[in-house]
């Protein structure tokens, strides 16, 4: 005979772990600082790496005129210049990156409590049932 409890209980099941599967084994492999330091890091790197391309295609596209118009002095503030730029829009982006990762880590912690509570739930309901069966053949 069907259990229509059981049922239920492990289509909620299945259906967390296809929805949440990929946040689910996320919360089990990393620690909340370890997970959140590997996406700053790599923020920290993607946003280098552009911020290079960029000014690299800036200055190709200027080098003429930089060469041309400005001192030696001139070049060495318009570094300054842009090196505060860099560094105010990198503290911004992992700023960002910080409050995203963090909430995206705590609503997966959340997810896993509410996935193995339904699993622990199961595991009680399949052991009642090997109780009664055990009562029922022994008495």
């Amino acid at each position: 005979m069907l259990n229509e409890d059981k049922i239920r209980l492990m289509t909620s099941i299945s259906m967390s772990e296809k929805k949440n599967g990929k946040d689910l084994a996320m919360v089990h492999k990393y620690f909340k600082g370890d997970f959140i330091s590997l996406h700053l890091l790599r923020a920290f790197i993607g946003y280098t790496v552009c911020w290079c391309l960029v000014m690299t295609l800036y200055g190709v596209c200027r080098v003429e005129e930089l060469f041309s118009t400005f001192s030696l002095m001139d070049i060495r503030d318009y570094f300054f210049s842009y090196a505060a730029w860099y560094a105010g829009g990198l503290f911004i982006y992992l700023l960002i990156t910080f409050a995203v990762q963090y909430r995206r880590y705590r609503r997966a912690a959340r997810n896993r409590g509410n996935y193995l509570a339904k699993l622990k739930a199961l595991e009680r309901r399949y052991d009642f049932q090997d109780w009664t069966k055990e009562t029922r053949q022994g008495g």
